[in-house]
């Protein structure tokens, strides 16, 4: 950006081009200033501690591995959702999803889609950008407009939800309509995915683009494409298509590299929530869909950009799948939908200079339901999943206070802190009182509420 303007990339080669005989200062100059292309690859299931970057040690991800010493990795970053309709929909509009109606997983015969009202990445950044989804959608699949070339993207390849859902077909389209439609190969599913990605990126020449590429793997059942089969030693199917992940990372940067692109391309790596009936939380608490507890939320990030995020960095500061849309929206030098609430912040100090974070507060929420908040320093849990319930802990008596900065949710501090208690206490009933006009139903946590208190507790552990 130069003077508050965006300047196009097809004008930047030119003028570059001319200013070679003058110096090559000059032209590193006008580089400098490009708008960024932004890949997002956002796994489907995959957990904190499945590669290495996230301390996992039981599957080899040399090409992540690399990824990290050459760019951020944000240790505290949060899915939007800790299951993945919701999740995508926060990400891709940088709101809380019950903002967007979609707080449960979609599935096959469910008549809901995304808003196309809302305003994703795509739309933020047109009309600069080309865009591209390819992969995995999961923001609905019913009605003529259902696929992502209404949400502002120009391309989709890619599938309407997860691949354990049926019937099932792998989809095509383009701002014209729909191309086509095949059955899956299941086992090439991700290397095609791949493939038209990389077709994509090549056929963009100066201009600057957004790619989403929602792989729908390590989600089970787990399909290794040839090659891959058998590839891990200790973690089955499930560690071979994380291989095979990695591959493609591997070929991604080397393309990027090959195409003189690699300086002028933010890359994020990511997963829509923590890990389902496999994989790894890294040892954090509880799994997707797993009430607040991180093991279903905070999942792997990994930032690359040569020149502008610095390499070998490590981050603590918190940050959000929401946080997508400002962040590129501010490098881009393009404004925000002026009409709406956007909960994401622009981490851009975050990812260029290991700042602090701009968030004071992230909220977790099970469906509709605000049952955790994190800052910088502290957890709150109000509520968990045991046996066929799910219950709240405050009118138990079991306030659920964790001090982040010890690394884990085992032990509850809240009788070390009750000042602590009160202020997260309050914070999450702020927040459930925001978003309360947004609930479209009732659950198993309002009959808890309504329910009478414990009696003989001790006044900091009650709520009311």
């Amino acid at each position: 950006m130069a003077g508050g303007r965006t300047i196009d990339r097809r004008q930047l080669l030119a003028s570059g081009a001319a200013l070679i005989p003058a110096g090559m200062a000059k032209a590193a100059t006008a580089r400098a200033h490009r708008a960024p292309n932004y890949i997002v690859i956002c796994c489907d299931d995959l957990g904190y501690g499945d590669i290495g970057p996230m301390g996992g040690t039981a599957i080899p991800t040399p090409h992540l591995d690399r990824m990290a010493r050459e760019g951020m990795t944000l240790t505290d970053y949060y899915a939007p959702a800790n299951v993945c309709t919701p999740s995508r929909a926060g990400l891709l509009t940088g709101r809380y999803p019950i903002r967007t109606g979609l707080s449960k997983v979609l599935l096959a015969a469910d008549q809901k889609t995304m808003p196309l009202t809302e305003v994703t990445i795509a739309q933020a950044l047109k009309p600069v950008y080309a865009s591209a989804l390819i992969g995995k959608w999961h923001l609905g699949h019913a009605g003529e407009r259902w696929d992502p070339t209404h949400y502002g993207f120009d391309f989709f390849y890619g599938l309407p939800y997860s691949h354990d859902i049926s019937p099932l077909k792998v989809y095509e389209f383009d701002r014209s309509g729909q191309i086509g439609e095949w059955e899956p190969d299941f086992p090439q599913l991700q290397q095609n995915f791949y493939a038209r990605a990389e077709r994509f990126i090549e056929q963009q020449g100066a201009r600057p683009f957004f790619l989403k590429l929602a792989l729908s793997s390590p989600h089970l059942p787990n399909f290794p494409a040839p090659g891959f089969e058998n590839a891990s030693r200790l973690a089955g199917a499930y560690g071979d298509t994380v291989i095979e992940i990695d591959a493609i990372i591997g070929r991604l940067l080397a393309k990027l590299k090959a195409l003189g692109i690699d300086r002028d391309t933010l890359v994020i790596f990511t997963s829509d929530n923590g890990p389902w009936f496999e994989g790894s939380t890294g040892g954090m608490r509880q799994r997707k869909g797993g009430a607040g507890y991180d093991g279903g939320y905070r999942v792997p990030f990994i930032a690359r950009w040569p020149g502008h995020v610095p390499a070998n960095r490590r981050s603590n500061s918190i940050a959000m799948g929401i946080d997508l849309l400002p962040t590129f929206s501010a490098q881009a030098g393009l404004p925000l939908p002026p009409d709406r609430v956007i909960d994401g912040k622009d981490i851009s100090p975050v990812l260029l200079r290991a700042g602090a974070t701009p968030h004071g507060e992230l909220l977790l929420f099970q469906g509709e339901d605000v049952v955790g908040i994190r800052t910088q320093d502290w957890k709150y849990v109000s509520a968990d999943l045991y046996m066929d319930h799910f219950m709240l802990l405050e009118g138990r008596g079991y306030p659920q206070l964790y001090d982040m900065r010890q690394r884990n949710e085992d032990y509850s501090v809240a009788s070390l802190h009750p000042d602590i208690v009160r202020v997260m206490q309050g914070r999450l009933n702020r927040a459930a009182a925001e978003f309360a006009s947004l609930r479209t139903g009732t659950s198993p946590l309002d009959r808890q509420r309504d329910a009478p208190r414990r009696r003989n507790l001790p006044p900091i552990w009650r709520s009311d």
